[in-house]
């Protein structure tokens, strides 16, 4: 297997604390590069779930643009990599190949893939919890290497329970890797977000059926591009310091918290998934013993660690460290790192946008004005260029630095959906550095 990417973390932040001072935080930014462009195609899987139920026919469209879609994504699969397409309806069933099993991407099974698509009807209902399931049974003898899954749907999971949907997340947390896709206009963001969440993929609204090829084909070839999979940041404390949270903040909002699992004492792992060649932001919070004014000490250990394959142990792909240094210099201890500031507002500007999206959905017009007002702030303050330019979709924006809106009477719902799955994509803007 060829070498893969080279692992850094750097530490940003304010370690200085005033006398008595608990919180530490600090942003963490991982950076790979280097290595190869993908990984070895025998350590890679992938499985296509396209939605075939009955509304995926109206209009007919969009079943053939999904089916154009899952074609395009299968030619780009590299060769060798173990693959299967997956209809998704009341049940899950195989498309490609027909038993229950992954097969190694070529000429010959990409033109029966392309062929079994072609033979695709829509009829049923829409129960994705079955979907994922079958998905995790493909990928179970796979778990040593890349899991990728992406999942297409056009309508709300009806027929099955919310109970169903969650308990096969909670089956294939930590199994794969899922990024979701809703065509259309008639699912719901919500419901597919925690669909990507649980399965640390991405979400997004692709309103028009026409723009599917494009979306899957750069979704597969980011997959192809990844080289180490289920990497974990490990976070490490003295007895005396307790972490208070772990979020992921760039390339968008995903709060790892409760994600932990323990390893050794004192320490604890947050699952990063699979990784290529790019760089992510985490915001960690950790909750200190105040210690005497001139003192520094480790408030935690961050490691970033892969698990060990064949019987080999695991490795450790690069340290940091997270300080804390109490003073009595006022200036120093109350100096707000700009990064950290930065990524706050990012995460109460993903809160705001979703609160002001659906107090407008119940009709609250008072609290959605408050909500989505604050929400043109703080991309303002950010110099978040996008969500602005999706914010003016929904809202008039009348002074952007105060958050004075006006709400537009007359919204295309797709609008609407595209600002909700853009609200936790964050960037590093033009005012986060410095």
């Amino acid at each position: 297997m060829s070498e893969q990417p080279q692992f850094s973390i750097t530490v940003d932040q304010n370690k200085y604390l005033p006398e008595g001072g608990r919180e530490v935080h600090a942003i963490v930014s991982v950076e790979s590069t280097g290595g190869p462009v993908a990984a070895a195609p025998a350590r890679a899987a992938e499985v296509i779930i396209i939605d075939t139920s009955g509304s995926m026919s109206y209009p007919d469209t969009k079943l053939r643009a999904a089916v154009a879609a899952a074609q395009t994504a299968v030619d780009t699969l590299r060769d060798g990599v173990m693959f299967a397409v997956v209809s998704g309806a009341n049940t899950a069933t195989m498309i490609y190949p027909r038993e229950q099993r992954l097969v190694p991407a070529g000429e010959r099974t990409r033109q029966e893939a392309r062929a079994a698509l072609r033979a695709l009807r829509a009829h049923g209902g829409t129960a994705i919890g079955s979907w994922l399931r079958l998905a995790d049974e493909l990928f179970d003898p796979y778990q040593d290497g890349i899991r990728h899954a992406i999942l297409l749907t056009d309508g709300k999971n009806q027929h099955e329970t919310a109970q169903e949907l969650d308990a096969a997340l909670f089956r294939c947390t930590g199994r794969f890797v899922c990024d979701c896709r809703g065509v259309g206009t008639d699912w719901e963001v919500a419901e597919l977000r925690k669909v990507s969440s649980a399965l640390l993929g991405s979400v997004d609204i692709v309103a028009d059926p026409t723009d599917l090829v494009a979306d899957f084909q750069a979704m597969t070839e980011a997959a192809m591009g990844k080289a180490v999979a289920d990497v974990a940041l490990r976070v490490r404390t003295p007895q005396t310091a307790k972490v208070r949270f772990v979020k992921q903040v760039l390339p968008s909002v995903e709060d790892l918290t409760g994600r932990r699992a323990e390893t050794v004492q004192q320490a604890g792992d947050y699952p990063l998934g699979a990784w290529g060649t790019e760089s992510r932001d985490y915001h960690l919070c950790v909750e200190v013993e105040p210690g005497e004014v001139g003192k520094e000490r480790r408030a935690a250990w961050v490691q970033l660690v892969v698990p060990g394959t064949g019987g080999q142990p695991e490795q450790v792909l690069a340290t940091g460290n997270i300080l804390a240094h109490w003073t009595d210099d006022e200036a120093a201890s109350t100096k707000i790192n700009k990064r950290v500031a930065h990524y706050t507002g990012q995460a109460e500007l993903a809160e705001v946008i979703q609160q002001g999206l659906e107090a407008r959905r119940q009709g609250d017009e008072a609290t959605a004005t408050a909500r989505l007002g604050r929400a043109v702030q703080l991309a303002d303050e950010a110099g978040n260029d996008a969500i602005t330019s999706a914010l003016r979709k929904v809202v008039d924006i009348e002074d952007a630095a105060t958050g004075t809106i006006r709400l537009k009477k007359n919204v295309d719902k797709a609008d609407e959906m595209s600002l909700d799955t853009s609200s936790t994509k964050t960037v590093r803007t033009r005012r986060d550095e410095g």
